[in-house]
């Protein structure tokens, strides 16, 4: 198989984040496939063909792209932050595993700044100790799971990053995570919302967590939940590297 297929990721929105890295790789490709909003962030160049596509297409796009790498192309499928985040890298590997035909093709994975390090960053350095991150979306997994990953990172004084908090059709899954972390005694932590983070629309806001609202998030919000020690000077927030 003479063809490539590249996974990359975009950064958090700024064009400025994205790693030469992938730069190369897209200068190089002749397919571009991905999510229609981040595949528009790709410019448009003679001898490269877009592939727009619905945001729960993915194990479709994995396929597609697959198929045209094994046909000989260059092709790079795009996601927006890190694509092994809650992104595109975990479903073409899927794919692959159900095409054994093609475990053979040459498969590179680029990372790229996920939304929780860009979050991070601009607040100061809320992950400066354990972590973990959490997908909100009940779409692959069940509800209950999500719940008890809430409360086992509690349990254990994780800082908790928050991906996919609030969707138009489950408004309701982040108001209850909220409710989960206030029964679980976190009312006094910090909690940051980070909107449309390195773009424009940019909004930063902490407060403690027992103020927070379900509506001050949505999709393209990162929420981060300190642990137990994480601290506020001035309007940076910080966790502290020793443990309590």
């Amino acid at each position: 198989m003479t063809g490539t297929l590249t996974i990359a990721g975009l950064g958090p929105g700024d064009a400025a984040l994205v790693t030469p890295e992938v730069s190369a790789a897209l200068a190089d490709a002749t397919d571009v496939l991905g999510y229609a909003p981040y595949v528009a962030r790709v410019p448009a160049r003679e001898g490269l063909r877009l592939h727009p596509s619905d945001n729960r297409q993915e194990l479709q796009r994995a396929g597609e792209a697959l198929k045209l790498a094994a046909e000989g192309r260059s092709v790079v499928i795009v996601s927006s932050g890190d694509p092994g985040v809650f992104a595109m890298a975990a479903a073409v590997f899927e794919a692959l595993e159900a095409a054994p035909e093609m475990q053979d093709l040459t498969i590179r994975v680029l990372p790229g700044v996920t939304a929780m390090l860009a979050a991070a960053a601009r607040a100061g350095a809320p992950l400066g100790h354990d972590f973990c991150a959490i997908n909100l979306s009940d779409n692959l997994k069940p509800w209950e799971l999500i719940e008890k990953r809430l409360r086992l990172a509690t349990e254990a004084d994780f800082a908790i990053a928050i991906y996919n908090p609030r969707s138009a059709s489950r408004p309701e899954g982040f108001a209850r995570a909220l409710d989960v972390l206030k029964e679980a005694g976190c009312g006094d932590r910090a909690i940051i919302f980070a909107h449309a983070v390195t773009t424009p629309k940019e909004r930063i806001e902490t407060l403690r967590l027992a103020d927070a609202r379900p509506e001050m998030a949505d999709m393209a919000t990162l929420v981060i939940i300190g642990n137990s020690a994480t601290r506020r000077v001035g309007r940076w927030v910080y966790a502290p590297r020793r443990a309590s």
